[in-house]
């Protein structure tokens, strides 16, 4: 059983006269006799449910006549891989729930600190789109030459692994330090696993963090602050 709720709906339950319905609920989904399917119920933010009576209930899942599971979705999806975000356009859409995303809020964070020229480290996918051809307001300039490849390999074996080496930390280095040297003024860490590299506060040089933004974009978002400082 699988329910599914768009956002910004109202469900209102009544007597027909703004009165009481007892027992009455909002948004039920159940796994009726012997059944072992699961229950889920997603919810999108601003969905407004008003259940008025004893004994009423806003969201109910219900398996008790099953053995399935039950789940209870309410709130906001997010995509976390940089990578991910290849089909954001199509995927934001078509989910269920409303998508913080994470080239919306690298391309305003870019923008509030008024870049024009910044590097771009990352996947060989993510370096050679220019972060999915996405309009940052700024030019976006990948490694040249070798240092794309070192880069790339770097990163993808630094990703499987979960942690970085000193020979891969060099690599990313010394790419940052020809990006700057050609005039951009950051660094975009255009892969989540970055993080193991450079934090903000503890870098040589300017970096745009993206998993970091993201991360700030999605608690604030979660706890119904709508307006990102960046």
């Amino acid at each position: 059983s699988e329910v599914i709720i768009g956002a910004n709906n109202t469900i209102t339950v009544d007597d027909g006269a703004a009165g009481e319905a007892d027992g009455a609920i909002g948004i039920y989904a159940a796994n009726t006799a012997a059944g072992t399917g699961s229950v889920s119920v997603t919810v999108a933010d601003g969905v407004s449910i008003t259940v008025r009576g004893d004994g009423a209930g806003g969201i109910v899942g219900d398996a008790s006549a099953g053995s399935g599971d039950v789940t209870i979705l309410v709130g906001t999806g997010a995509i976390t891989s940089i990578a991910g975000h290849f089909c954001i356009d199509r995927f934001a859409p078509l989910s269920p729930l409303p998508v913080v995303d994470m080239i919306s809020t690298i391309t305003a964070a870019v923008r509030a600190q008024r870049f024009c020229r910044i590097g771009i480290l990352g996947t060989r996918t993510v370096m050679a789109s220019r972060l999915y051809g996405v309009d940052t307001g700024a030019v976006i300039v990948p490694p040249a030459g070798a240092a794309f490849d070192a880069v790339h390999d770097a990163y993808a074996a630094m990703a499987a692994a979960g942690t970085v080496t000193d020979a891969q930390r060099q690599v990313f280095d010394a790419a940052s330090a020809e990006l700057l040297a050609t005039g951009c003024e950051a660094i975009l860490l255009g892969g989540t696993d970055l993080a193991l590299v450079y934090q903000p506060g503890s870098s040589r040089f300017p970096i745009i963090d993206c998993a970091g933004i993201h991360a700030d974009a999605i608690m604030r978002h979660a706890l119904g602050h709508r307006e990102i400082d960046l």
